[in-house]
């Protein structure tokens, strides 16, 4: 039998201002097994990229409860959240979130060396080959295509080798043929790691090319 990976247990998530109150996820209840792959699809507004941020513990619920790994993400305080993450956690970005006063190889490097690993930069250079990326290690990002950036956002995410990675909208910024490339090539790397992967999409042929699709409308699971 599957080990649960992820849990969302009664998630309901609600903003209040002058103008009233807005529900945005009414009662998300779902699990994950281990090397499970899921698409959250539905319109924009739906509330796809705020459970996407609850899963991680970026966001917080008004009430319900989200387990990685077992642990009750709520039930730590910010830092314990975030050490957390760096543990088990990869993200994928439409809009990579390199940064930009780093090259490549040291985008890669980062989440290795704030884990205290002796062999950052052997892991990095050999992952950034992985993704194609051999002659590119010592560029920035501002002299990288869209694709290639990308790329180099799937190496940070996947060189700590997570338990789960969670994409939101990763071919967003990317035109369709290369879009199609790196969907490829993430869905290949999450074979190799037996990763969870959780991506929120709008395109259905990569949501179909998920195990499970996870549907919201206005708030609640369909």
């Amino acid at each position: 039998m599957s080990e649960i990976i992820i849990s969302v247990e009664h998630v309901c998530k609600s903003v209040t201002d002058s103008t009233g109150t807005l529900e945005i996820l009414r009662d998300i209840d779902f699990a994950l097994n281990a090397q499970e792959t899921a698409a959250i699809v539905g319109a924009s507004g739906s509330g796809k990229s705020t459970l996407l941020s609850i899963i991680a513990g970026l966001d917080t619920p008004t009430s319900g409860t989200v387990r990685v790994a077992g642990t009750d993400l709520f039930a730590l305080d910010e830092d314990a959240r975030a050490a957390l993450r760096a543990r088990q956690v990869g993200f994928v970005f439409q809009s990579f979130q390199l940064l930009g006063n780093l090259t490549a190889l040291e985008n890669v490097m980062l989440p290795l060396e704030l884990a205290g690993r002796k062999d950052a930069r052997k892991a990095a250079t050999e992952m950034l080959a992985r993704v194609g990326l051999s002659s590119r290690l010592a560029a920035y990002p501002r002299v990288l295509s869209g694709g290639e950036q990308q790329r180099v956002a799937l190496a940070r995410a996947f060189v700590v080798r997570p338990a789960v990675l969670l994409a939101d909208e990763p071919t967003g910024s990317l035109d369709f043929a290369t879009g199609e490339k790196v969907m490829e090539l993430m869905f290949e790397l999450n074979r190799e790691q037996g990763t969870t992967l959780v991506l929120v999409t709008h395109d259905p042929a990569i949501a179909q090319r998920c195990q499970r699709r996870i549907t919201i409308e206005a708030g609640r699971l369909r």
